[in-house]
């Protein structure tokens, strides 16, 4: 698949997260229980205005910030945080198919910044739609978004 990777500011967002650290291998099963947990949470709580599933990965060390974004900051709810998506300029692409290729969206977008003269730093994140039942007959259609912070020109 080829990734059209675009330059963008990102406004910053605010999230409802539980912490995580993962090896590459379990993020496919980490990433849906972790957000299951966050959306259990705010539905519990009634929390309005809630957005699409979010991965943060902090470092490169795999650890994770996953839950919702949401708009407006919410308090703590046991093991769910509230916590922001950084405002600031991004390199992003969309990636459309089932989750295991994901890496190859992260690899664009590193390899566009590296040709391109931009610095990278973390986080880095993954905003996934909500689950449509068209994606079960045809997972092509799958969407995930990939934004990587870049380092201000200050």
């Amino acid at each position: 698949m080829g990734y059209e990777v675009k330059l963008q500011q990102f406004p910053g967002k605010h999230t409802a997260v539980v912490r995580r650290r993962a090896t590459l291998q379990q993020l496919s099963q980490v990433i849906p229980q972790a957000c299951g947990e966050v959306w259990t949470a705010i539905r519990a709580k009634g929390v309005q205005g809630a957005g699409r599933h979010v991965a943060v990965y902090l470092d490169n060390e795999m650890n994770l910030e996953i839950g919702v974004e949401l708009d407006a900051p919410v308090a703590a709810m046991g093991s769910v945080i509230p916590s922001t998506l950084p405002a600031g300029a991004v390199a992003m692409t969309t990636h459309l198919g089932p989750y295991h290729g994901l890496g190859n969206a992260h690899q664009a977008v590193i390899d566009w910044c590296n040709s391109h003269g931009h610095e990278l730093v973390r986080p880095c994140w993954e905003t996934y739609g909500h689950w449509v039942d068209e994606w079960n007959q045809d997972p092509s259609k799958i969407r995930t978004d990939v934004f990587y912070l870049l380092k201000s020109s200050r």
